[in-house]
């Protein structure tokens, strides 16, 4: 089959010879990001805005949430587009909206007593303050700063190469500046379930490099006693653990997409959206960058070495491939 032929080296695609396309579309990707993140920021809920909270008393039913959501923002008030509804349990809702005056309060706990069929005393308030969303955002870069920290030193212990350290990170701030950007370009609201969700697909992706570094470093064992370059077996360890990498992706997309479409189609804005995306794209950018990116750029960082270069020059020209 493919996956056997892949794996012996008969058949396989390129990496190494055609990382500059990959390349150029990681820098195309990022500064697609980078420009969305810089023209039209991110759409902060309002744990890190400020903001108000009603809880409704409601039957809840597949409904709910799009009907007092839908309520909110035909209420003929400024800027509601934003307003987030969570039911809990099965007696009961939360709704979030912008930060609202005492004449906007008032409207919207009417709003909502109407749609509902709830008492307007029943209907209780309370605001947020950014104070607590900025706590978060602070603890969340600094685990991410810890993290990547981490990362660089275990992998330098464990493969006993800080260019595999160098590579992993660079893949890793690739992943992370694309599912940030994500959130920039389709306009989803950054929550402390996004924060979850970044750091999560962070050890996703490293998982993923590391596989693929490990077959790396089972194939240039004793490089300059092979037959082949230390290109040639990088090469061949992408491909050996490609139909693996695409597996495990696809295995852990389609449940992950699942609730996506879930959230956004039918339960409306809340913490399951937030999370979905960043899983979804993290996931997907992080089995990309451990292939396209983190192998290639080892490759690169290694392959001017005085031994590996004279092993290559011993063995003649080629391009890459598993000969």
């Amino acid at each position: 089959g493919l996956g056997h032929q892949l794996y012996l080296g008969e058949r396989g695609y390129n990496f190494i010879k055609n990382r500059r396309f990959a390349y150029i579309a990681s820098v195309v990707m990022v500064l697609i990001c980078v420009g969305s993140l810089a023209i039209r920021g991110l759409n902060l809920g309002i744990e890190f805005t400020g903001g108000s909270t009603f809880n409704v008393p409601v039957a809840v039913d597949d409904g709910t949430v799009n009907k007092l959501g839908g309520a909110v923002q035909d209420s003929g008030l400024p800027d509601m587009g934003a307003t987030s509804v969570v039911t809990i349990g099965q007696s009961a809702a939360r709704v979030q909206t912008r930060s609202l005056s005492q004449a906007e309060v008032a409207t919207v706990r009417e709003t909502l007593a109407k749609a509902s069929g709830a008492s307007q005393s029943d209907i209780a308030y309370s605001t947020v303050g950014a104070s607590w969303g900025k706590q978060i955002t602070e603890k969340g870069l600094i685990a991410l700063v810890v993290f990547l920290g981490l990362v660089g030193v275990m992998i330098w212990i464990y493969f006993r190469d800080w260019k595999m350290s160098v590579a992993a990170l660079i893949a890793l701030l690739h992943d992370l500046v694309v599912t940030v950007g994500a959130y920039s370009l389709l306009g989803f609201a950054v929550s402390p379930a996004t924060l979850i969700g970044v750091l999560t697909i962070l050890g996703y992706s490293l998982y993923d490099t590391v596989v693929v570094f490990d077959k790396i470093r089972d194939n240039v064992k004793n490089i300059t006693k092979q037959k082949h370059t230390f290109n040639e077996q990088v090469n061949l360890g992408i491909n050996q653990v490609l139909v693996r990498s695409i597996n495990t992706t696809i295995i852990g997309v389609l449940p992950v997409a699942a609730i996506l479409i879930a959230a956004t189609f039918f339960m409306g804005p809340g913490p399951l959206e937030d999370l979905g995306l960043a899983l979804f794209v993290g996931m997907i950018a992080g089995a990309y960058s451990s292939i396209f990116l983190a192998a290639p750029l080892l490759a690169q960082f290694r392959e001017n070495e005085p031994e590996l270069k004279a092993h290559a020059e011993k063995l003649g020209k080629r391009d890459g491939r598993h000969a």
